[in-house]
């Protein structure tokens, strides 16, 4: 006899419950996927507001130090005061990727309260995701890289980085936009509202190559401006008995160049070698690393799919 899976027993109570009521299909209880959503590098928590229209639970996880009233202030406003924002401490200084992993736990057991659960993660967010499938691969039914960083034969995002494949990166050619010492204030403190055309234009090419101006603006007024000086170099490798059961989704974005085609290549088909009887299915989305509205609405698609 084959024991139960956790999607087995929601269907289960789904049927139960709607045979206390009646049988008729008006009075059974649907099961309903929610997507948690672990955003990157300088990201606040959001969902997806097209897939909750489709039927969809979204959150986004609120990780410790990215709350915008945390990272806000008068000095970043224009006209901004540099010498401030160079000393002003940071609300994440000291926050580690084991802070980042306990706060999207805290999520998925909730969520998991509720019906299937799948784990969205951006960019440096698939770190987190990997280690939050290490902590409760029972509560997670699938887990998504958007374009995001699975560190399996490397320790951590930064290694990748430093592979032939990751050192096509154009994310270095961002550090102009550094407006503190990260020595100083505990964390990395980038001016994503400089007008400085130079910083834009290497932000456009690294981010969103397709984007507008106005598009590639309202894109970084909504990032903030810290990010932990420790998770991009931490152990982000997840065993093989946990999170290499969990099964997994890798959105490839053709035309990212912070985290080049290459690089992600690799570290699919190093994830596949270290489970090969639970390797990654494969959507690819022709897209910069950060994606436009009208592409991003491709990825929408994909995630809507796989509830089904």
């Amino acid at each position: 006899m084959s024991i139960p899976t956790r999607r087995d027993m929601f269907q289960y109570a789904a049927v139960a419950g709607a045979g206390a009521v009646g049988a008729s299909a008006a009075g059974r209880k649907r099961e309903v996927t929610t997507y948690v959503f672990v955003t990157g590098s300088n990201g606040v928590a959001s969902g997806d507001s097209e897939l909750a229209l489709r039927g969809h639970r979204t959150v986004g996880v609120n990780l410790p130090g990215h709350g915008p009233e945390e990272q806000f202030h008068l000095a970043y406003q224009s006209p901004q005061d540099l010498e401030k924002l160079a000393t002003l401490p940071s609300p994440v200084a000291g926050v580690t990727l084991d802070d980042y992993v306990e706060a999207t736990v805290n999520v998925v057991r909730r969520a998991a309260k509720h019906g299937p659960v799948i784990l969205v993660g951006g960019s440096l967010g698939g770190a987190t995701i990997t280690k939050a499938a290490d902590a409760v691969p029972d509560l997670i039914d699938l887990l998504v890289y958007d374009t995001a960083f699975c560190c399996t034969n490397l320790r951590s995002p930064n290694d990748y980085l430093e592979t032939p494949e990751g050192k096509e990166s154009l994310a270095a050619g961002v550090a102009s936009g550094i407006i503190a010492d990260p020595r100083v204030i505990g964390a990395i403190r980038m001016n994503w509202r400089t007008n400085d055309r130079k910083f834009l234009e290497a932000v456009k090419a690294a981010f969103m190559a397709e984007a507008s101006e106005g598009e590639l603006l309202a894109m970084l007024n909504t990032l903030l401006p810290d990010e932990s000086l420790q998770v991009g170099s931490a152990d982000a490798r997840g065993r093989k008995e946990a999170w290499g059961r969990v099964p997994r989704v890798y959105i490839r974005h053709t035309r990212d160049k912070v985290i080049p085609l290459a690089l992600q290549d690799r570290m699919i088909k190093e994830a596949n070698a270290a489970t090969p009887g639970n390797k990654f299915k494969v959507y690819s989305v022709e897209t910069s690393h950060a994606p436009t509205a009208r592409t991003y609405r491709l990825i929408t698609e994909i995630l809507h799919k796989l509830a089904k």
